[in-house]
């Protein structure tokens, strides 16, 4: 094992400086800001994802004050369809904590940047790695994949002794390694690894610079490890949800900020098509009126949501919304803070492409 932890880091950095990505827009920076902001975005959301919003919500806010000093509310449209909201609301919240009590510079610590909000241990560890060369250890999805198949780790890795285990094998790791160890490139390229070689499905072992001390690789165990999750059946929900047009607006509500889709506009929503009829008849409006379009189907990350959406045009002048409700136009639909689902069904009404029954 000690053999197998001295070589460990080196052989990643080595790897790494030759093989590993180089060009995504946020290396070769050692701004905290923008690597703060790749390591929320890239939280459980694929880099191909991340390259357009990435650049978009800098764009919009180049320093972590023009963050800070924003309103929720302007800082939603640019998250928008990234999904995991709690992210963007805790990266706003960072962002005022560090501007009004920090004066607008990150702290260089990771033991003080896990303090932040939406900043965990791993994440605080690549903001210092990166921006401050601090050697710390990270442990992200794609590390444990790595550390578990390289040291034989057994264990459910949401688990918390199977978590301290890994985290105390990548203390170690960095123990051994040279004094002088590119943290750079050694945090990047346990990430590479793991997305681009170790990968969930079918590693790449001969590609792999830890192939001759991998316990998985000499035990052909690289499918049981890491420990798979019992399957579980995924759960199912349904709603519907009213595109009520005026014109060329829409109607759409503020959801809390808690919950799915938290902090974002949406169609009213309904839990059935008996609730959804009562609101139109509320409005004064006529159920003959009314359209039922093509379903949907939303996957999060623990259920499945089945969405029924109805559209009613109307010509009447705008009705006056109530606290939670406001118009929005169809042709501002880019600038607005839909989720992905809501803003499909809106954009091919947009469109004129509405698929109705």
């Amino acid at each position: 094992m000690k053999k197998s932890v001295s070589s460990f880091a080196q052989s990643v950095v080595d790897w790494q400086l030759s093989h590993g990505r180089q060009h995504l827009p946020w290396q070769h920076t050692k701004d905290p800001y923008r690597i703060w902001l790749s390591e929320i975005m890239l939280q459980q959301t694929q880099v191909a994802t991340v390259l357009g919003y990435y650049e978009r919500f800098l764009a919009r806010f180049p320093t972590v004050s023009a963050l800070g000093v924003a309103e929720q509310s302007e800082v939603m449209p640019y998250w928008a369809g990234l999904g995991y909201y709690a992210r963007a609301r805790n990266l706003h919240k960072c962002a005022q904590t560090i501007h009004y009590e920090y004066g607008g510079q990150f702290p260089r610590s990771s033991k003080e940047l896990a303090t932040l909000s939406g900043i965990g241990p791993s994440t605080a560890a690549a903001i210092a790695a990166f921006a401050y060369g601090e050697r710390s250890p990270i442990m992200d999805g794609n590390v444990k994949r790595v550390f578990c198949r390289y040291f034989g780790v057994y264990g459910l890795t949401h688990l918390r002794a199977t978590e301290n285990k890994l985290w105390d094998l990548a203390r170690q790791v960095i123990a051994a390694a040279p004094a002088d160890l590119n943290m750079t490139a050694y945090t990047q390229g346990q990430m590479d690894l793991g997305s681009q070689v170790c990968t969930r499905g079918q590693p790449n072992c001969s590609a792999c610079p830890l192939q001759a001390g991998c316990y998985a690789l000499e035990h052909q165990t690289q499918t049981e490890l890491p420990t798979p999750k019992p399957k579980t059946k995924q759960a199912e929900r349904h709603c519907d949800m009213l595109i009520w047009q005026q014109g060329n607006q829409i109607l759409v509500e503020q959801r809390p900020d808690s919950g799915i889709w938290g902090g974002l506009l949406t169609l009213p929503q309904f839990e059935d098509e008996s609730q959804l009829q009562q609101f139109i008849l509320n409005q004064g409006l006529s159920l003959n009126e009314t359209h039922k379009m093509a379903g949907l189907t939303h996957v999060f990350s623990h259920f499945k949501l089945h969405i029924t959406p109805w559209w009613i045009q109307t010509s009447t002048p705008l009705r006056e919304p109530s606290v939670q409700q406001q118009w929005i136009d169809l042709t501002q639909l880019d600038q607005t803070a839909l989720p992905a689902p809501v803003l499909k069904l809106l954009t091919g009404i947009k469109n004129q492409q509405p698929i109705l029954f």
